[in-house]
């Protein structure tokens, strides 16, 4: 096991700025390339704990943005017409790609990867999507899928 500062969020595995026990291929192979993590050395850590207060105001920043956009989206329906068949299930489905698309037409800019979709949706109706911020801030999306 090799330790390493977290960068940023790592769903279950730790908040920014925590330092973590990780296998040596999953630190050195996916979270130090792709920026999500630093080597825990002395220098490092002593460096690490210089821009605490800087990561801890930048995460207040961010978290406060989440909140404005997850109360919008709370009191928000998006509309959705797709080609259906018959007992109501679409030709093709709507998957988190559409759903961001819409939010868009709205003006809500919104990373297609939040929108936690298990399955894509397959038959018209109304939905609730969850949209994951954070490991604390989860809220749900209204779509209505409609048949054309």
């Amino acid at each position: 096991m090799i330790s390493v500062i977290l960068k940023q969020d790592v769903d279950n595995l730790g908040r920014a700025g925590e330092i973590v026990q990780v296998k040596p291929g999953y630190g050195r192979n996916y979270l130090i390339p792709r920026g999500m993590a630093l080597l825990a050395t002395r220098g490092n850590v002593a460096q690490h704990e210089h821009y605490k207060r800087a990561i801890e105001a930048e995460r207040a920043k961010l978290h406060a943005e989440q909140r404005k956009i997850a109360d919008l989206l709370q009191t928000t329906t998006v509309s959705i017409a797709r080609k259906a068949g018959k007992d109501n299930k679409l030709f093709g489905s709507v998957g988190p790609r559409d759903i961001v698309e819409a939010l868009a037409m709205q003006n809500i800019d919104l990373d297609r990867r939040l929108v936690k979709l298990d399955d894509p949706i397959r038959e018209t109706g109304t939905f609730e999507v969850p949209v994951r911020f954070s490991l604390d801030l989860q809220v749900g999306l209204k779509v209505n899928v409609v048949g054309i």
